[in-house]
Parts: C-alpha cells; sequence; structure tokens
C-alpha cells in the first residue's frame, strides 16, 4: 500500500496532533485543525507530503460536565487497527539509556476529489520495548516533562528515521510547531563531515544544508508558551546504550537552542532556512519575540468543504460551480446566490445544531432567535466569561432583544483556571436562566465543532491581545455565511471589515504596545471593563437590532453573510495557504 506514496519525492510535515477525522482523538484543538486542514487540501491541490505524528492510542480525553459545572475527564482511547494498517519497519531511538523501537500506522488521508495523503502514526507499544516506553505514544500532551522529552524524541528523530526505513524520498520537511524540533538534530546527524575533513575550528555539522531542508510555524505568541527542557535532562533522556557521548555535541546544541536550556523554538527557528507566524499580527509579535529572525507571515486558512454545511455546499454547488478546489470564487458569492437561498439554507444548518443542543443539553432553543456561539478551548487568554462581565447589562439588552447561546470547549486537565473559567460559566448560565436561553456542549469535538460553526448566527471571539496567534474557527463559521465579532487579534485583524464581513470589539490595540512584553503575557490591551462595555454596546445597538427576528427585514443581515462569505471564506481557506507555502516555503 506504500507504493503509490514512496515513488515520488515528498514534504514531510510534522506535527504532535493532528484532527483526521471523527472518531480518532489524535488532536486537542486547533493546532491539530489545523493541521488536518493542511493535510485535506494538500490532497486536494495535488500537493505531495507525508504527515507525521503520535498515534495517541489513549486519545486527549473524553470531557463530563457535573451538576457543578465541574469538568471531569474520562480516557478517550481508540484502536487505529479499526481505522489504519500497521507499518512493516521498526526503528530504534535512544531514551534515557535504552532503546525504544517505534512502528506505526498508516493512515491515508483521502480527498472527496481523489486525492491521497499518507499519515505515519507513531506507536510505541511494541512488544519488545519495556512497559514505560510502550506507554510512550499513549496520551497526546501528558505526563512530565521527561514523558513529554520522550514523546518529542519519538517524533522527531524516529519520524525521520521511520520515513528512511520506509523507503520515503524526502525533499523537505515542515515543523508545525516546536515538538517536532528534534527531527533537525537527527538531520544535523546524518549530514555530519567526517572528522578528518574538518580544521580547527571547523562545525562538524552541515548547518546551512539542514536549514535549506527544513521550515517552521510557529504558533505561539508568548514566550513561556513554548516547550523548553533543563540540559540535564536532555543528556539523560537522549542518552545512547553503552555510550558516554553527546547524541549531539552540547556546544553545538546549546549555540542553535540556547545556553540555558533546550528552548525547542530557537532550536527549530535555526535549523530552518523559512519561518512563519500564522497571520500578519502573530509574525510581528513573533519577530519582537526572537529578534534577529526573519518571521514570515502565512496566515491561517480552514478547508472548506470540510466545515461547510451539506446545505450550504448545496447552495455553492448550484451557484458558485468549483467552488471546493478554487475557494477564491466565493469572492462571487455576493453576486451569485440569491438572498432567499442562502437563509433558507443557513436555517437548516441551523436547525441541526439546535436538534444537536436538544439531545446532548436537554435545553430547547429558539429557532426565530439570534444564536451567539462560543467554543474553543477554554483558558485564560481566549475570555471566555467576557460576556458575562455585567449579568444586569446582559438582562437589560435580552428584555430588548432576546437572544441566547450556546458554548463548549476543554480545559487541559492542568490549567485549573480553565477548569474554574468552566466552573464560572455554568456558574452565569444558572443566574441568567430567567433571562436568556445558555447551553452548554459537552466534549466539544470534531462534529460538534462543524455544528456549531455552521449552525450559529453570530461566532463570538473574546481573546485578550495579542495571544490569539490566528484563531480558525471565526473563518469556519465565515464559510458558512456566519459572521464574527470579535476583539480585533489574530486574522480578524485582517478580515473585519466593520458591518461587511462581521463587527469589531473596540479598536485595535497599537501597533508595539500589545506586545510590548510577549515572554510575560501582559499585553497593553483594554481593560477587561472596557471591552465587555464595547461588546456589549455592539451587540445591544447593531448586531442583535439587524438580525431578522420578529418580522425584521433580513436583507440587511443577509449582506452581511454574503460579506463573510465573499470577503472572508474567499481568502481564509486552506488552499489559498497551501499555494503559499509551495511556492515560498516548500519550493524555493
Amino acid at each position: 500500500m506504500l507504493t503509490e506514496f514512496i515513488v515520488t519525492p515528498r514534504i514531510a510535515y510534522f506535527s504532535m496532533e493532528i484532527a483526521l477525522a471523527s472518531g480518532i482523538p489524535t488532536y486537542a484543538g486547533g493546532l491539530g485543525m489545523l493541521a488536518g486542514d493542511t493535510l485535506r487540501s494538500a490532497a486536494d491541490l495535488g500537493l505531495p507530503m507525508v504527515a507525521v505524528s503520535l498515534v495517541s492510542r489513549a486519545g486527549y480525553f473524553r470531557q463530563q460536565i457535573d451538576s457543578h459545572g465541574r469538568q471531569i475527564e474520562h480516557s478517550d482511547p481508540w484502536d487505529p487497527s479499526t481505522r489504519a494498517r500497521p507499518l512493516q519497519a521498526t526503528v530504534a531511538v535512544p531514551v534515557e539509556g535504552r532503546l525504544v523501537w517505534v512502528g506505526g500506522w498508516l493512515y491515508v488521508l483521502e480527498s472527496h476529489v481523489g486525492g491521497r495523503q499518507p499519515v505515519l502514526l507513531l506507536d510505541t507499544d511494541l512488544a519488545d520495548n519495556a512497559p514505560q516506553d510502550r506507554r510512550i505514544t499513549h496520551w497526546l500532551y501528558g505526563g512530565d516533562e521527561t514523558y513529554r522529552l520522550a514523546q518529542e524524541v519519538v517524533l522527531g528523530i524516529g519520524g525521520v528515521r521511520l520515513l528512511g526505513a520506509l523507503g520515503f524520498q524526502i525533499r523537505h520537511y515542515h515543523m508545525n510547531e516546536g515538538h517536532s524540533a528534534l527531527l533537525g538534530v537527527e538531520l544535523l546527524r546524518r549530514h555530519a563531515y567526517p572528522p578528518e575533513d574538518l580544521l580547527p575550528g571547523d562545525s562538524r555539522y552541515d548547518v546551512p544544508l539542514v536549514r535549506e531542508l527544513c521550515s517552521f510555524t510557529t504558533h505561539t505568541p508568548v514566550e513561556a508558551g513554548h516547550d523548553r527542557f533543563s540540559y540535564e535532562l536532555v543528556a539523560r533522556v537522549l542518552r545512547e546504550p553503552g555510550s558516554d557521548q553527546d547524541f549531539v555535541e552540547a556546544a553545538t546544541l546549546k549555540r542553535l537552542a540556547g545556553g540555558d536550556d533546550l528552548n525547542m523554538t530557537r532550536l527549530a527557528l535555526n535549523l530552518s532556512e523559512y519561518v512563519n507566524g500564522v497571520a500578519e499580527r502573530h509574525a510581528e509579535v513573533s519577530r519582537r519575540m526572537f529578534p534577529g529572525y526573519r518571521v514570515h507571515a502565512i496566515t491561517n486558512g480552514v478547508h472548506p468543504f470540510t466545515w461547510v454545511h451539506a446545505s450550504l455546499r448545496r447552495l455553492y454547488d448550484r451557484h458558485v460551480p468549483s467552488w471546493c478546489h478554487e475557494p477564491e470564487l466565493l469572492g462571487r458569492a455576493d453576486a451569485l446566490v440569491p438572498d432567499a437561498d442562502l437563509w433558507a439554507a443557513h436555517l437548516e444548518a441551523k436547525a441541526a445544531l439546535l436538534d444537536a443542543v436538544r439531545q446532548l443539553t436537554g435545553v430547547a432553543l429558539d429557532p426565530g432567535l439570534p444564536l451567539l456561539g462560543f467554543a474553543r478551548r477554554m483558558t485564560a487568554y481566549k475570555r471566555p466569561d467576557l460576556l458575562f462581565t455585567d449579568l444586569e447589562r446582559l438582562r437589560s439588552i435580552a428584555h430588548t432583544h432576546p437572544f441566547q447561546v450556546v458554548l463548549g470547549g476543554k480545559a487541559h486537565p492542568r490549567d485549573v483556571e480553565g477548569k474554574r473559567l468552566i466552573e464560572r460559566v455554568h456558574l452565569h448560565l444558572r443566574e441568567l436562566r430567567d433571562s436568556v436561553v445558555i447551553a452548554y456542549l459537552p466534549n466539544y469535538d470534531f462534529e460538534l465543532a462543524k455544528l456549531l460553526v455552521a449552525g450559529s448566527d453570530v461566532w463570538l471571539n473574546t481573546p485578550l491581545p495579542p495571544l490569539e496567534a490566528s484563531g480558525t474557527s471565526g473563518m469556519k463559521a465565515a464559510c458558512n455565511g456566519v459572521p464574527q465579532l470579535s476583539v480585533l487579534d489574530g486574522w480578524w485583524l485582517e478580515g473585519c471589515i466593520e458591518g461587511v464581513t462581521g463587527w469589531a470589539i473596540g479598536s485595535a490595540p497599537i501597533a508595539g504596545a500589545d506586545a510590548a512584553r510577549p515572554d510575560t503575557g501582559t499585553p497593553g490591551a483594554a481593560a477587561p471593563g472596557a471591552e465587555s462595555n464595547a461588546l456589549y454596546d455592539k451587540l445591544e445597538h447593531t448586531v442583535l437590532p439587524l438580525y431578522p427576528a420578529a418580522g425584521r427585514d433580513p436583507s440587511g443581515w443577509i449582506r452581511v453573510m454574503k460579506g463573510a462569505i465573499a470577503k472572508n471564506a474567499a481568502y481564509f481557506n486552506s488552499h489559498r495557504m497551501m499555494r503559499r507555502y509551495a511556492t515560498e516555503a516548500y519550493l524555493r
């Protein structure tokens, strides 16, 4: 089965998580969703890639919300043999003086237009490994620092070795975030000069060649969010059996990854010729975080066919043929798609969401009232509680302009504040039950995401600038004609045309001020009270009065829906993103 994939030189795409399909829990959130959309567009476009990730047999976790709004985590295992085929090769990597054998599974991602992309899911649950080593690839983002570093050894070093053992011809390596940066260290070892060819002071490794082979996409605008490991831990974990020599010379590693500890982002930066952030603003922030590095901007996009609801697909097929392969054609949707047809397609998507909400929560939502959707990873900088800053103001708004809310999202098991946010949101849900109907969907996942981004009437996003590197959920909503109401951060700085594609909460922060201290996460953004007031003002005076409730003329609202499609969906898609990666990073 591998034969069709190894005859053509490919781009190797490394990502700790990839959202491949429903029922395969190899992702935790936006990074994995982006990786999946990357591969889906590559399959559509015929761009030869091979993805490398971990099998994550135990998944991330299945979320339960108890009666007090507390998150309870349950295991979410899956059996790769039901969705993938075992690879007929194994390689070994060093972990704490032991040889750990790495095998894997081949999952073939198939495009709706016939393209196919191989995905290698690395697996250490092999009989030849010690019990503790069999568990290295079990939990996505689980365990302590040693476990995490062992996972990154398997991903970066093991991934490169397995590609070679299987016969893949790799023309370029793409690191999606710094988790896989050790692939560059493995490449250094492969491109080392013989000792007899070196003159005093010469580097043992061909760093320029390795840099030419690699590209790196950074996603994290906060220094504290980048993986760092002490060199003592690195020396212990990367110790080879029966050897007292460094895996890579310590001086070289410190020069590339930082003198104090191994910073995976700095290692990736120094071993990649092409580096990019995931939005224009994020690239600016990254350049300030890492002065001296050239950081390009390729703004993220989403895979149109995956995220567009079936009712909207049929609509686009009728009026904008070839939109799937050339999403830029959606730029004509405002002129080609009839208003009545668009509204009918949206109401069909909304009905599907309301049905799912009723089944999962027992909450009955009104199809005639505007529905605000908010669903993403629950963590402090996403500020899911901004909407609830002033409950009396919300009640007042709802009295004049009734609306309803659907929320969803998981907090990382070790994110205590994120879990508290979920509890606080549920407290507000109970406090507002007589004024605003609110539902919280448990276990937010791939399938729920598709329902929410299509069935909501307004997509709400309230991050703390500049901590939203990109944010792709609003792009998914725009593909369905759902306008966004958001703080101006990430992609929305590029996508917001006020009153045309959606609406801004507040004003854009002054360039430079919002990221003066990105390492501390203390941006110069507006105070929460000011931003919540801006949110309430926009809801009360602009958004809700425009919505076609109580017999209002729908033409104004539909005009904004069309603006979201024609101005946002036509541009912020992963086809455009992958064409840029191909021309600017892979085929230099």
